[in-house]
């Protein structure tokens, strides 16, 4: 097996090439393509903003196992509080419809791809204690590509608005 040793390489021209290298060290300036799989034997440490493409796969914990990062992702979250429904927190959330009585409708700023979404929602009354809440999706609200209806019910199957801590999320394919 043959090896080059170089401290630093110059473009033809004189100026130096978008390649350093440095003893260990290796600074590449612009893109680097290449052509075949690349190994590090080492972390990887990057900064600033980068896209990853909707093929990017992560190992799992174990290393067992490998899983779509894009597919694995929350793809919307509120957390509202009061019988105003007053949002305490979302991301990729537009507004939340107070629809009436214990009734919700989330709508995304960017829509999914399809209606086949999940919907994962929690609800709890940290006032008094002693009630029990249900929040489901609401079948009355068709599921569209640009948010979901909810309802909040207390264990006598009333609707019933929630005092605290009302949150609900969307997990599938964006559009």
């Amino acid at each position: 097996m043959s090896e080059i040793r170089v401290d630093k390489i110059q473009g033809t021209s004189g100026t130096a090439t978008a390649l350093t290298l440095d003893g260990a060290n290796s600074t590449i300036n612009g893109t680097l393509n290449v052509d075949g799989a690349v190994t590090l034997d080492t972390t990887l440490s990057v900064t600033g903003v980068h896209t990853i493409g909707n093929n990017a796969v992560v190992t799992s914990e174990g290393g067992a196992v490998t899983s779509s990062l894009p597919q694995g992702q929350v793809k919307q979250w509120v957390r509202t509080s009061g019988a105003a429904v007053t949002v305490a927190d979302s991301f990729n959330t537009a507004s939340v419809t107070d629809s009436g009585t214990g009734l919700y409708a989330p709508q995304f700023t960017n829509n999914m791809g399809n209606t086949n979404y999940a919907v994962l929602s929690s609800s709890d009354d940290k006032q008094d204690g002693a009630s029990i809440f249900v929040h489901n999706i609401n079948d009355a609200v068709a599921q569209a590509t640009s948010g979901y209806g909810t309802s909040n019910k207390k264990y006598s199957y009333a609707l019933a608005d929630g005092n605290q801590n009302i949150a609900s999320a969307a997990l599938g394919d964006l559009a």
